[in-house]
Parts: C-alpha cells; sequence; structure tokens
C-alpha cells in the first residue's frame, strides 16, 4: 500500500490553544518537534499533517476524510475536549476502517494509531479503538498533591526534558512502523530481535522507571511486551499475560510503595498476578525472572508491605531468578548483563555430547585475611544458600600447595569476594593484583565478577577505599543480604548456570 502522508494528528482545537500570548500552541509545538525527530530517525523529511481546525465545512471535511484513507500513521492526541470532540471521534472512525480495508489497524503486531495522552482521562470514558493501545502519557502526577502537570517547557525544565524523552520514544516507534509499512515484507522477512522481555506493569509511582528500563531494552534490539493495556477482568488479564509470557526469555517486576489495582473478580493484585504468572512459566525452563524494590523504598500500605515481604522470602528465587533491593542504574546494569550473556551463548554453537548432568552452579572464591576466618559465617551461609558454590582459601599445608591452590582457584572460579576486615591496604591491594594475574596463571574463562566487603573495624582507611575494579559493598555492621544480592544477581549471570 502506497501512502501519501506519514502521520496524521488528531487533536481538538482547544488542545493548541496558546496559554501564553504569542507562543505556539502545545499540539503545535508536538507538531513540529516530532517532525524534526522522525525525519532525523528516517534520514528523510516526513510527511506529517494535521487539519488547522481553521473552517468546519462539509467540502473540507470530506477532503480531509478522503485524505485520512491515504495516511499510514495516526496520532491521536487524547484529553478530556479530545473524547467530546464529534471531529476526532469521526477521524479516528474512518482512519480505522480504510485501515481495515488496507489489511488490518495492526501490522506486524504494532499498531498504526499511536494514542498521546496530553492529560489523564477515564478509560472507559476513551473510544474503544483506544482503551487497549498503550498510551505516550505526556504529562506527570504529583504524588504528593495529586495535580497533573502536562509535560511543557513553561512548567520548567524537568518538565522539557520529560516532553523530549516521551517525543523521543513515540519517534523511534513511529519511524519503526513507517519503515515496516514501507518495506512491505512479510514478518518471516523482518530482521528478528535479540529476544523478548516481559516488563510487569507497576504502579504510579514507578512510571517513570519503567519507561527508562523500556527504553532500555528496546534500544538494545529487544521486544518488550505487553504491546497493549492489559484487560480489566481477572481471567483475560490471566490469559494475556500468560500469553506474552510464554513468548518472552525473561521477565522484569518492579515493586513500588503503592498497592496495585485488583483486576475485576480478582482478589490479588495485578502486581502479584503477574509475578505467580512468570513463576508458573519459570517452571518450563529456559526463562529468567528479576524482582526489583527501589532501595531505600518507604511503603505505608499494609497490603502493599504484605506483599514486598511474601517476595523478600519467596524460596523460589533460585539461580535464574533473583530479587534486588538497589538503585535503578544498578538494575538496569544487570539486566543488560543478564541478557547479553544469554544472547552471547544463544550464538555459540552447540558443544559437543557430554554425559547428562544438571547445570554446575556459579563458584564464588571467598578471599580473606586468617584472622577473619571466624567472621566470615554468615556470608558464606546466605551465598551457599543461593545456590552459589562457595570457596574459602587454605591457611595450612606445605607453602606451595597453598599457593597453587589459591592460583588454580582464581583460575577456575566465576567471582571473588574480598573481604577487607582484619587485612591493612597493602594486603588488600595485593589481592587486587593477583587477580589481574590469573589470566597468567592459565585463566580460560572471561573475567570473574568480583566485589570487595568493607568489615568493621571502621577505618579512614578503610572509608576512602576506592577501587574501579571492584564493586565495593559496606558491611560495617555486620552480614546484610540486600546490599550483596546485586552482586549476586551478577555472579549468577557469569557463571555456570547463566540466566536463561
Amino acid at each position: 500500500m502506497h501512502f501519501e502522508g506519514d502521520a496524521f494528528i488528531s487533536y481538538a482545537h482547544l488542545d493548541n490553544q496558546e496559554l501564553i500570548e504569542g507562543r505556539k500552541g502545545w499540539v503545535a509545538n508536538l507538531h513540529r518537534a516530532l517532525e524534526v525527530r522522525v525525519g532525523q530517525l528516517l534520514g528523510k523529511t516526513p510527511h506529517i499533517w494535521r487539519d488547522p481546525k481553521l473552517t468546519g465545512n462539509d467540502f473540507f471535511a470530506e477532503t480531509l476524510v478522503e485524505r485520512l484513507r491515504r495516511v499510514a500513521v495516526l496520532v491521536s492526541v487524547v484529553s478530556p475536549r479530545y473524547l467530546k470532540s464529534e471531529w476526532t471521534r469521526r477521524e479516528l472512525d474512518e482512519f480505522w476502517k480504510a485501515a481495515e480495508q488496507q489489511g488490518g489497524v495492526r501490522t506486524h503486531e504494532k499498531s498504526r494509531v499511536f494514542k498521546v495522552l496530553k492529560t489523564p482521562v477515564p478509560l472507559d470514558a476513551t473510544p474503544p479503538a483506544l482503551r487497549a493501545l498503550l498510551g505516550y502519557e505526556f504529562f506527570k502526577i504529583d504524588p504528593e498533591t495529586g495535580k497533573v502537570r502536562e509535560l511543557d517547557e513553561i512548567f520548567g525544565p524537568d518538565a522539557q526534558r520529560e516532553f523530549w524523552l516521551k517525543l523521543d520514544d513515540l519517534a523511534h516507534d513511529i519511524c519503526c512502523l513507517l519503515e515496516l509499512l514501507e518495506a512491505g515484507e512479510p514478518e518471516a522477512a523482518l530482521p528478528a530481535s535479540r529476544g523478548v522481555v516481559f516488563l510487569a506493569e507497576t504502579t504510579g509511582d514507578l512510571r517513570d522507571q519503567r519507561e527508562t528500563m523500556k527504553r532500555d531494552l528496546q534500544q538494545q534490539g529487544y521486544t518488550v511486551l505487553p504491546a497493549q493495556s492489559l484487560p480489566v477482568i481477572v481471567s483475560d488479564v490471566k490469559a494475556a499475560v500468560r500469553d506474552d509470557l510464554s513468548r518472552s526469555d525473561m521477565s522484569i517486576h518492579m515493586v513500588g510503595r503503592n498497592y496495585s489495582l485488583v483486576p475485576e473478580g480478582g482478589l490479588d493484585s495485578l502486581l502479584e498476578i503477574q509475578h505467580e504468572l512468570a513463576v508458573e512459566r519459570a517452571a518450563d525452563g529456559n526463562f529468567s525472572r528479576l524482582v526489583w524494590i527501589p532501595q531505600g523504598l518507604q511503603v505505608d500500605d499494609e497490603r502493599q508491605r504484605r506483599v514486598i515481604e511474601r517476595l523478600r522470602l519467596d524460596p523460589r528465587v533460585q539461580d535464574r531468578a533473583d530479587l534486588l533491593e538497589t538503585y535503578l542504574e544498578d538494575l538496569r546494569t544487570i539486566v543488560r548483563e543478564w541478557l547479553e550473556r544469554r544472547h552471547a551463548a544463544a550464538a555459540k554453537p552447540a558443544p559437543a555430547a557430554a554425559p547428562a548432568a544438571g547445570a554446575a552452579p556459579a563458584s564464588l572464591y571467598l578471599v580473606y585475611d586468617q584472622r577473619d576466618a571466624d567472621h566470615v559465617g554468615p556470608w558464606a551461609d546466605f551465598l551457599f544458600d543461593q545456590q552459589i558454590e562457595v570457596m574459602h582459601p587454605v591457611f595450612t599445608g606445605d607453602e606451595a600447595e597453598v599457593r597453587e591452590y589459591h592460583e588454580e582457584t582464581l583460575c577456575n572460579c566465576d567471582g571473588v569476594l574480598i573481604f577487607y576486615g582484619a587485612g591493612n591496604e597493602c594486603w588488600m591491594r595485593r589481592k587486587l593484583r593477583e587477580l589481574q594475574k590469573s589470566a597468567g596463571f592459565g585463566r580460560a574463562k572471561a573475567p570473574p565478577a568480583v566485589a570487595v566487603c568493607l568489615l568493621s573495624p571502621k577505618t579512614a582507611e578503610k572509608e576512602r577505599f576506592r577501587t574501579h575494579e571492584a564493586t565495593v559493598i559496606p558491611q560495617w555492621d555486620g552480614f546484610a543480604a540486600d546490599a550483596l544480592r546485586p552482586f549476586v544477581a551478577r555472579l549468577k549471570g557469569s557463571g555456570g548456570s547463566p540466566p536463561s
């Protein structure tokens, strides 16, 4: 199908009125920004247009309908006024009818209609054709006051920055669809994505973090599901999530401070439903699962406290799953590492047949001064319970044998955890140098994951210790599991049982 126009922006005239005299309206600014960014991504000037709504005579209306039939994409700017406008409803209906005659509104599992949410609107008041679409939210809701702020430069630099981030997401998706339509290729002929990730729907307080993670994954070439809004009835929700999970290689569950909605007819929250179905999916194998709780999360809702506590104590967190309580940047790094290792493993030729056996757990070498031998037990026990093979240093026996064991273990382990306790900084630096030399000892594997635990006694020397060669984990008050979880996740991603 040849299209004369790339995109048509459908909007209510009221939403383009100037807030400040002499300044362009919101829709006009969106139009210009979208035209520039899509053009940059396509490498050519796109044809994006809109009806300026300066006239409403019948002749012009029929001309508009005819042009809608020859445009590739419809961008609907949804607002309270949009819902009340007969004109915008007709634009949506006419485009939809034309798209159905041209092979369908969806092509390659992507919709030719893009829903831009200028302000929040009730889902049940939205035209049925738009309800299942994932919207691009160009607004923020203040969590304290509940006030809505549109993403507009008049509300400050932060709002302007968020506008461009959201605009970039929209432009990338429109560009992708335009390229698919222009290529006119069947799905089987399209380049395959690097994999599919189920990024579970979360609560409003983590909306920005979820968008950041989604953007990361898409830019790395991964398909992100759900691709549509989830239904409202619990049976339909479960069917949709199961279907998405069955096509996914990994799921990510972001847990916030708010208790998520309960689908109609259900007893559990949407967050709990998605997590349980991901556990069910993991039982089929070849699937990884990450649950993330932001570092220092404060929860007031007792229901959500119980949900988080159950997740923390869940015994089903094993070698292809993990629960992280860390910062978003750590989560992004860990997800990237897990997926890169999975992609690399899939690209390797199948190894020669070997005797059947279970996958070996990741191996971790604990390095510590002999004076700390009686203190590392809680860390060793925790790591072993995480399905990690834990190895300790040897302090007795022939000196040559002790050195040989140390070098051999450095060659074969997947990770090293150095305890900086009784030893001084010279001892600490020497251990890092020995790690660097492990290739000379005959190490053929990739470099191990390395972390340093800072133990008491707390000294100025330890407090100022920094290194780019390892993750530094303060443990001044004794064993603290949460601080170790990001390192454990990285280790599992690099060890004998990589995420699948």
